[in-house]
């Protein structure tokens, strides 16, 4: 063996054998030329067979040798395999795998712990008692969705047979919800029996149908009404209509507010920006939180600096109509606007007309409005002519009296024939372009003698004056208008309300 001679070489006269052996094996080490730093790994592929290589493939190999040792030592894990299920098991733990339907899985199966003691059933039983509502589309009968709801032909004829003598079934809303409940049945082959069915059948009234002692009986459910009627005021700002739409009252009322208005005021120059507004409208409140809006019934300007306009709502002999405080007809004379919310862009006279580059009479008025504005009949009257007339396009003239006739020129299309009578208000036709036109307006003119005349400045009087027992009910009315509050029902009358009655 080498050692003796590594320690035989390199002993001293002070040293012992250890640290003779140390500085024999560095010496070894240095002159194979194995460094001893930090790095004492040797590169089996370098200087195979020399003896620093026989070190290293040693020490690797007992390194080897004492994991594969070791590993001996380690106990294995224990395990628990279960034998493969069978096809029964299989098909019984499926309902518990989340997968898709196409790789297994069954949604809504529920997994049976013992399946000997399931027996199969002969039928599905059905529920003792079905609860559904039915809506009313568009095309449904009261008939045809009772029927699709699963009610038998004959408990549809017996309930139609009930209900019609107390509601028009035609009538009912799109969307009436009706409640039907159906009862137990002795087979499938038969339709289930009726046992109650309810619905509103108007806006106070709502019906049902139940079976008592084996036949079928009506029953009538009346629903509280509050009839007080909706006032709302505000300011009248840049635009009357678009003022009165940010209140939330419905169009129609909207329009009916600005045409009576437009029978008493002039809409350019009888407005201003800081007049009021006072609109009754009649309104009915459910108990079941329902809200219904009807007719207008009154309307006011309170004009600052001018005489308020005051109308309310009156039927003489049948006819509904505006009047004015004092008994007399808001219709009288000609209507000062025949366009709802329209501005005046043009007078009557001489003027330059911009398209055709030189000044010239204008004939009429000019009403800025938007394309598809409904133009009205300035008064009652029959049509004299319907169709294009040169510069002013399509062309209406509506013949009043045998002295006294109206023009509307530009329109878009028309709403009359020639030789049909018209009333006042009524729509002639639409705000257009046509012809030479700058932009979407009417062009309005009066013929008064067959001269044109300025719309603004003429000034007709007359129309009905309301006397005796009319006017004695009329002052009533307006009167319990005028005390309305603004948010419905009776009021304290303001000061300034006191000194007009006075």
């Amino acid at each position: 063996m080498f050692q003796p001679e590594l320690q035989a070489a390199n002993a001293g006269p002070n040293m012992g054998a250890a640290p003779t052996a140390r500085r024999s094996w560095r010496w070894i080490l240095a002159r194979e030329g194995i460094g001893i730093g930090t790095d004492r790994s040797i590169d089996l592929g370098d200087d195979i067979g020399s003896r620093a290589w026989w070190l290293g493939l040693a020490g690797c190999l007992s390194l080897i040798g004492a994991a594969l040792a070791l590993a001996t030592l380690v106990p294995a894990l224990p395990t628990n395999i279960r034998p493969d299920l069978t096809p029964a098991q299989r098909e019984n733990t499926l309902p518990q795998i989340i997968a898709p339907l196409a790789r297994g899985g069954m949604t809504g199966a529920l997994p049976l712990p013992n399946m000997r003691l399931v027996e199969p059933l002969a039928d599905i039983p059905e529920r003792p008692r079905l609860e559904l509502t039915t809506t009313l589309n568009g095309r449904d009968t009261f008939e045809s969705a009772l029927r699709r709801a699963g009610v038998g032909r004959d408990d549809i004829a017996a309930v139609t047979a009930l209900v019609r003598p107390a509601a028009n079934l035609t009538a009912l809303p799109k969307g009436t919800a009706i409640d039907v409940v159906l009862g137990r049945r002795d087979t499938k082959s038969v339709p289930r029996p009726l046992e109650l069915i309810g619905f509103r059948a108007a806006f106070d009234l709502r019906l049902a149908v139940a079976r008592a002692d084996g036949a079928l009986q009506l029953r009538r459910i009346p629903i509280a009404v509050d009839h007080t009627p909706l006032r709302v005021q505000g300011l009248v700002g840049a635009n009357l209509q678009r003022s009165l739409r940010s209140t939330g009252l419905p169009d129609k009322v909207i329009a009916a507010a600005t045409a009576a208005l437009g029978y008493a005021i002039d809409f350019q120059h009888g407005i201003g920006k800081r007049d009021r507004f006072d609109v009754i409208v009649e309104q009915d409140k459910a108990e079941t939180g329902d809200v219904r809006q009807g007719d207008l019934l009154y309307v006011a300007l309170r004009r600052d600096g001018k005489e308020d306009v005051e109308l309310a709502r009156y039927s003489l002999g049948g006819h509904p109509e505006f009047f004015r405080a004092n008994g007399e007809s808001a219709k009288k004379g000609l209507m000062r606007t025949p366009v709802d919310g329209a501005h005046l862009t043009s007078g009557f006279g001489m003027r330059f007309h911009p398209l055709l580059a030189y000044t010239r009479m204008h004939q009429g008025v000019d009403f800025g409005a938007p394309s598809g504005s409904p133009i009205m009949a300035a008064a009652g009257g029959t049509i004299a002519f319907v169709g294009p007339h040169g510069g002013h396009g399509n062309y209406v003239m509506v013949r009043h009296t045998a002295e006294l006739s109206t023009g509307y020129a530009h329109m878009s299309r028309f709403a009359v024939k020639p030789g049909q009578r018209v009333s006042q208000g009524q729509v002639i036709g639409y705000v257009g372009s046509t012809g030479i036109s700058t932009g979407p307006h009417l062009h309005y003119e009066i013929w008064l003698r067959g001269k044109a005349v300025n719309p603004v400045q003429l000034k007709f009087i007359g129309g009905t004056q309301l006397a005796g027992a009319d006017m004695a009910r009329f002052r009533a009315i307006i009167g319990g208008l005028r005390g309305l509050l603004v948010t419905g029902g009776a009021a304290a009358v303001t000061p300034l309300e006191r000194k007009r009655r006075r």
